[in-house]
């Protein structure tokens, strides 16, 4: 072979190779999105665990209740503040990141997106009122501010979850002559997908609010703090965890009932099939995918066309009917839907456990084997969570919205200042990870040293009292309605 043709080839190389943009956009949106995830859990989640546990306080008349309910709003508003920073940094990558995608489709999206940042704001706005309202608003007024956050947290994760669902099943416009018209955005906001999409990250997003915020106490617990305050601090949100946990295989068995017909290469990703088998599909547990064959791999016949597509004999189709420029990196779908699958049931087998031998008058509380194991159920619960949405975008690849525009389409053809953007965003988060656990840490402390409101840098000014950790209260506030708990709970019984 000639030098010339040597060069021809290697000009094929060249122009079949990826966009330049490509790889920086995906390391940098998956970083921004696997951090902003978890902390969108919380903004979730955290405002109706708040809810029943304030809730609680009022209806029992319980200083400790109450006292954990506005511990934990303050809590939740440096997780939104920290999300907020990290929302904001997606809404601008979408387009530098992607503008193939939106170029084409951004009229598409508009509507959902539009509502999401209403709903953002709206959360901030009843989250202030919520913080600053202690002491100062009639006790169930005060109570009913922290439905809106519930609400407008619904709200903006639903719209985000329709347009990732349009993304997997597009709908609401035409292609004419290239062009994208007829343009449908309330079919976009109301697709058939988004629900029982919303409803399986409505889950997970309770999952990993509930264990998590129970993992703090079983630390707690296990330190020797084994007072009512741990307590129930550990069985509010690990009621609402056992609930979720429950309901979640129900939840993603329904939304990938129909996932043979709408990404079958997906799904044959998820199961191993290597090839259309003659009946039903076997679970394929672990292995590897080599050469277009899995090796290594445990099977147990039947279970995957049972769990898959609801039969005894109908096989799932397999990657052998998919060009190899169609199929999805096969191994890493295949371990990321597994990992989610492994710890929820792991999770699920957990709860139920407690409170089948509740039920029989044990208490796991007491036990430091299970306390240890709660301690590390929040991070099992981001994991998982993680997982499945690894499986879920790694899965619909090459496509970035299927069946319409390949990844490689939509990304720019200019790597430019992208790598330095990614550079940024690894030391932003990383700070704001490293802040928020100091903060948090810090505040857990106090709180323990027996400050009862923290101060703040922009509210009232405090009087420093004679010891150098202590805090009084404002003068105008020693009426016995300065927002302590048992100051609550006394004006509450009035």
């Amino acid at each position: 072979m000639d030098a010339t043709q040597l060069l021809a080839q290697a000009s094929d190389v060249v122009a079949a190779a990826d966009p330049a943009g490509l790889m920086p956009a995906r390391q940098q949106m998956a970083l921004s999105l696997g951090w902003h995830i978890i902390l969108a859990c919380f903004g979730v989640a955290f405002p109706a665990i708040i809810f029943v546990m304030h809730l609680r306080g009022i209806r029992k008349n319980d200083p400790v209740a109450l006292n954990l309910a506005k511990r934990w709003g303050k809590a939740s508003a440096v997780l939104f503040a920290i999300g907020a920073v990290s929302g904001t940094v997606l809404s601008f990558e979408m387009g530098l990141l992607w503008p193939g995608l939106m170029g084409n489709f951004g009229d598409v999206l508009g509507l959902p997106f539009a509502f999401e940042g209403l709903a953002f704001f709206l959360e901030a706005i009843f989250l202030g009122i919520y913080l600053y309202g202690w002491g100062k608003m009639p006790p169930k007024l005060h109570l009913l501010m922290v439905l809106p956050m519930a609400i407008t947290g619904v709200v903006g994760t639903y719209c985000v979850l329709a347009v990732n669902a349009w993304m997997n099943a597009p709908v609401g416009f035409d292609i004419v002559n290239g062009e994208v018209t007829n343009i449908e955005p309330w079919a976009v906001l109301f697709n058939q997908h988004a629900f029982l999409a919303f409803a399986h990250m409505w889950l997970a997003a309770y999952m990993v609010a509930g264990f998590s915020i129970a993992a703090v106490y079983a630390v707690g617990m296990l330190k020797g703090r084994r007072d009512r305050h741990h307590r129930l601090g550990f069985m509010v949100p690990f009621a609402f965890a056992t609930i979720a946990a429950l309901a979640q295989p129900l939840a993603g068995h329904f939304l990938g009932h129909d996932l043979a017909e709408r990404q079958p290469a997906k799904l044959a990703a998820f199961e191993y099939a290597d090839e259309t088998a003659d009946g039903a599909t076997p679970l394929t547990i672990g292995g590897f995918y080599i050469d277009g064959e899995v090796k290594w791999a445990i099977e147990i016949p039947y279970l995957s066309s049972i769990a898959s597509l609801n039969s005894f004999t109908e096989p799932v189709p397999g990657l052998d009917q998919f060009a190899e420029e169609d199929e999805p990196p096969v191994n890493f779908t295949h371990y990321s839907f597994q990992a989610m699958i492994g710890i929820g049931l792991l999770l699920l087998a957990t709860v139920a456990l407690f409170w089948f031998l509740r039920w029989r008058k044990r208490d796991l509380l007491e036990n430091r084997w299970f306390l240890r194991f709660m301690a590390v159920s929040g991070l099992l619960a981001m994991t998982a969570m993680e997982a499945g949405w690894i499986a879920t975008e790694v899965g619909r690849q090459p496509w970035i919205v299927y069946g319409v525009m390949r990844t490689t389409e939509a990304a720019a053809d200019h790597s430019g200042g992208l790598w330095w953007m990614y550079l940024g965003s690894v030391v932003l988060y990383g700070g704001m990870t490293i802040a928020a656990i100091a903060i948090l840490r810090s505040m857990a402390r106090r709180w323990r040293e027996g400050a009862a409101d923290l101060p703040s840098p922009y509210g009232p000014k405090l009087l420093a009292a004679d010891g150098p950790a202590e805090v009084r209260e404002c003068p105008d506030e020693k009426d016995g309605t300065d927002g302590s708990a048992a100051a609550i709970a006394k004006e509450t019984a009035k």
